[in-house]
Formats: structure tokens, C-alpha cells, sequence
């Protein structure tokens, strides 16, 4: 059984644990369940935006603790500060350090798209995201089946939450379907959590250019965001790169500022041409 087998199996247990506890009725009559989303296809594709999506996480199966006791409030208020696009707030306890109290007062807190990023198996997840403040949530091809994949994709628009759809390789592309709103390349391979950028530069043209296109892990260099972009990506999911550094949210502003002054100086070198 590999990493992501076992991830699932555990989820698998843990969402019928909360449906026992805690019924949709009780998650429909939450206050935040009947509040305004925010759009995170729209902040991507806004002419002015950084395109970081600016992740929240305290570990992760393959390196362990990377800021254990860190603020999700704090840390979310200051990505935002930073210029951050969106937000990822992982809510998976048992392996990532996260909870749905985090996106709850993140949510209270900041303005921008929050991403639920957490594993996704079941319909009762996606009214669970919807109440706890969630304006995305990810539905990831390696774990789900390509109709299983749909039918959540489906109801999760039915619920008014976007959706990001996370690949591996081109065969999972095939999973896509209209109810996508962005399709995300994750870099790191779930089953044995090896990196490589490069799969986004060989996914990119076999994209679905219906959807917003998102690169993910493995980003560490502003110079790779500016490459990035100019293929076509519109989104960078940024997450272990900020959170193993002691101030996330002031590393998150640095980057943001050097892609930024990237692009002014490459696009300045080409006009003057």
C-alpha cells in the first residue's frame, strides 16, 4: 500500500466518523453555509493578480512537521498582505496538521478565495466545505474514478463552490469535465511524493484550456513562475516552500516581489526591442 492508499483508507474512516456525529441538516443550517463565495477562477484570471496561491500547512506525510504550531489566522492575513491571489487551507488532520477550525476563522479574517485542500471522496465533504467557509474545493484524479470525479465536480457547482481538479499525467487529463473551473498539476507524485516541475512544462499544451491552468509543489524560484506564465499557467500553488521558513507570510511577499520585478524586467527588455 502506497502513501496515497493509505490516505485514502484513513479518509474513508474519518468521513464516516463525522457524518455519524454531525449530519448535513446540521452543516446546511450553519451560518457560513448560506454566505457569498468568492470566486477563485476570477482572482486568477484578474490582469493585476500575483497568480500565488498561498498555502497553509503544519506537515505532510513525506517531511513531517514543517511549522507544527503555526497561526492559520496570523499566517492566511498576512499571504493576503503579501499579494497572494487565493489561499490553501488544508483541513486534513491526521497527516497535514489541519482542521476545519482553520478554515473557519480564516475565513473570518481575509477576503480573498480559499481552496479546502484535503482529499475528497464523498458528497457529505463537499456540504462540509460549503459550511465551513470554503469558496473551492480539490478533487484529485489519482484517488477518485472519472465518474466519481464527475458527480462530485457536479454537485459541488450545485452547492456553489468552484473546483480544482488535480492531475499527475496525461491520462488523468481525461478526467476533466465542464464542471471544472481549474486544472492543477501537481508536481509531486502522491505515491511516492518524488518532485518535478517538468511535468508542468510536459503537461501544459494537452491542457483543457476551458479551465484555468495550475501548476503545484516544486515551486521555489521566481524565475520558474515567470516561465510558467509565459507557457500559459495562470495559477502556482506555493505552500512548503513559504511554511518551512519562520515568517511564511513575509517569504511569501519576497517572492511575490521578485517575480514581479522579474516581469517588469523581461517585459521592459522585450518592448525596447
Amino acid at each position: 500500500m502506497n502513501i496515497l492508499d493509505t490516505i485514502i483508507a484513513e479518509k474513508h474512516r474519518e468521513v464516516a466518523a463525522r457524518k455519524a456525529v454531525c449530519p448535513v441538516s446540521e452543516l446546511e443550517s450553519r451560518p457560513l453555509f448560506t454566505t457569498e463565495r468568492r470566486s477563485l477562477r476570477a482572482a486568477l484570471l484578474q490582469g493585476d493578480t500575483s497568480g500565488v496561491i498561498a498555502e497553509f500547512k503544519r506537515r505532510s506525510p513525506s517531511k513531517g512537521d514543517i511549522f507544527a504550531n503555526a497561526n492559520a489566522v496570523e499566517i492566511a492575513s498576512g499571504y493576503e498582505a503579501a499579494g497572494a491571489a487565493a489561499l490553501s487551507i488544508l483541513t486534513d488532520a491526521h497527516f497535514f496538521g489541519g482542521s476545519s477550525e482553520d478554515l473557519t476563522a480564516v475565513r473570518a479574517a481575509v477576503g480573498i478565495p480559499i481552496l479546502r485542500k484535503d482529499f475528497m471522496i464523498d458528497e457529505y465533504q463537499l456540504v462540509e466545505a460549503r459550511s465551513i467557509g470554503a469558496d473551492a474545493v480539490l478533487l484529485i484524479a489519482a484517488n477518485l474514478e472519472k465518474q466519481q470525479l464527475r458527480l462530485l465536480a457536479e454537485q459541488a457547482k450545485l452547492l456553489g463552490l468552484e473546483v480544482l481538479m488535480e492531475v499527475h499525467n496525461e491520462e488523468e487529463l481525461d478526467w476533466w469535465n465542464p464542471w471544472v473551473d481549474a486544472v492543477g498539476v501537481n508536481n509531486r507524485n502522491l505515491k511516492n511524493f518524488e518532485v518535478s516541475v517538468q511535468t508542468s512544462f510536459q503537461l501544459y499544451e494537452k491542457m483543457p484550456k476551458e479551465s484555468v491552468c495550475i501548476s503545484e509543489s516544486g515551486i521555489d524560484d521566481p524565475e520558474l513562475v515567470f516561465a510558467l506564465k509565459n507557457i500559459g499557467f495562470q495559477g502556482f500553488l506555493i505552500g512548503e516552500f513559504f511554511m518551512k521558513t519562520p515568517d511564511p507570510a513575509g517569504k511569501c511577499r519576497e517572492f511575490i516581489q521578485a517575480v514581479r520585478q522579474l516581469e517588469t524586467l523581461r517585459n521592459g527588455a522585450i518592448t525596447s526591442l
